[in-house]
């Protein structure tokens, strides 16, 4: 015997509520497999979790699409903050700036090697200790560094800094609706469930065959065991 099974992907559980819906709309309401009841339920479960899918998937695609332009500005700021210390780290070697001055960058116990800048959150720490750095050593008379100047380097950090901040927007409000759906989906089950126990037990007294078919017709999903024929 067959054995039925619920959706395990939000777009099956879309697609059991529809057939069951839809199947509905064409039947004449004496011939209804299951109550009225549950189907007003069913279209109310149905419409809120078409649009809670659907708000998910666009926020999603937003974040996705935010997080490639996210990624050039990261990669810039990085390159440009890295070439920034090894400039600095030069100067500091041809004894133009004071190596007691690496201190001001937070870079006194780094040994002349550019600190990691692998995350987004060292990136940040970085980028901004050297922004200042440079700040406090020029308004001591310092001469600025150049190729890159720091306010080349600031334009780059600041356009990484405002990306971070929006892709952490984007992934909070993306993990909100996420968590809705998941919450959401406990009350779509049990529709589903209800309106498989009421099709199924309305249509005990067919034929096998045309029992299944019918069933089908709602949106039960039937499975059959290795070695067994389709009825």
């Amino acid at each position: 015997m067959p054995y039925r099974r619920l959706p395990n992907t939000d777009s099956a559980r879309i697609r059991a509520l529809r057939s069951a819906v839809e199947k509905a709309a064409d039947t004449d309401f004496q011939q209804l497999s299951f109550s009225t009841g549950t189907l007003e339920e069913a279209k109310s479960v149905l419409t809120h979790f078409e649009y809670l899918s659907a708000r998910y998937q666009q926020l999603y695609e937003t974040q996705v699409k935010a997080g490639k332009s996210f990624a050039k500005r990261t990669r810039n700021a990085r390159i440009y903050i890295s070439h920034f210390i090894q400039v600095l780290y030069m100067c500091v070697m041809r004894s133009e700036i004071k190596e007691g001055q690496l201190a001001l960058y937070g870079l006194e116990k780094a040994g002349m090697v550019v600190p990691d800048l692998t995350s987004n959150e060292q990136l940040l720490e970085w980028g901004q200790k050297i922004i200042d750095g440079e700040n406090r050593r020029t308004s001591q008379n310092g001469v600025p560094i150049y190729n890159p100047s720091i306010a080349k380097v600031k334009v780059m950090f600041t356009l990484f800094k405002e990306g971070y901040q929006t892709q952490k927007l984007h992934r909070k409000a993306t993990s909100r609706v996420l968590q809705e759906v998941a919450d959401y989906r406990e009350r779509v089950d049990k529709i589903i469930l209800e309106i498989w126990e009421e099709v199924e037990k309305h249509n005990s007294g067919l034929p096998p065959e045309k029992r299944l078919a019918q069933n089908r017709a709602y949106g039960i999903i039937y499975y059959y065991r290795k070695g067994e024929v389709a009825e």
